[in-house]
């Protein structure tokens, strides 16, 4: 599954992969590669494989699952078309609470002590996914784990996920996506050691230097 999914996002360009040309982060960092999910969403037919994969996955890691949660912003329509697929109730947690109305952070009915699955589409370090969880904890809900669709291992989001006590099943990886953006012809193959040797220490840009 891991090199479908990875195809699928590499076909649609919902990931790029520009090592010779670097991507600037907003931390600063220069990447080798950009992740769009939100892409998914305008590719039927990859729209399809992806969401029948997370409603997959969802029910064979967390088969006690009773609401789905998705991630503001991306995550929502994942969320919602898997919740669709699997007959479950589904809401999202924002990223502010709103300042007027009922001055929700989380949408949906959410009722304490129930089991929680949240979908997000990309985990880097892990920041934003947990503090979703640590929301829908506050709220008393349960939350069994996280399936997202795709994460780029970074040990820094390992950490954060082992530290939080969370499990996350990504759908592809970056090692999966590497390996087949060189088999299909989107890098050249000298290349994957490099983009590895990015996720592996994002701070140190001596894989640009090697080019």
């Amino acid at each position: 599954m891991e090199k479908i999914i990875a195809k699928q996002l590499l076909d649609i360009k919902a990931v790029f992969l520009r090592p010779e040309e670097p991507f600037t982060w907003a931390s600063g960092i220069k990447s080798p590669i950009y992740c769009d999910n939100r892409l998914i969403l305008t590719a039927p037919a990859a729209r399809t494989i992806v969401e029948q994969a997370i409603a997959d996955t969802v029910k064979a890691k967390f088969p006690q699952v009773e609401v789905l949660m998705g991630t503001s912003t991306a995550g929502i329509a994942h969320a919602a078309i898997a919740a669709s697929i699997l007959g479950l109730p589904m809401g999202y947690v924002r990223g502010e609470a709103k300042t007027h109305g009922r001055n929700n952070k989380i949408e949906g009915r959410l009722e304490p002590g129930q089991k929680v699955v949240v979908i997000e589409d990309l985990i880097s370090t892990g920041g934003s996914a947990i503090e979703v969880v640590n929301a829908l904890r506050e709220a008393g809900a349960e939350v069994l784990g996280i399936v997202s669709i795709f994460t780029y291992g970074m040990q820094k989001g390992l950490d954060r996920l082992a530290e939080a006590k969370v499990v996350n099943y990504s759908l592809s990886n970056l090692d999966a996506l590497v390996e087949v953006a060189a088999q299909e012809g989107y890098i050249a193959p000298e290349w994957k050691e490099r983009i590895i040797k990015f996720r592996n220490n994002p701070s140190d840009e001596s894989w640009i230097a090697s080019k």
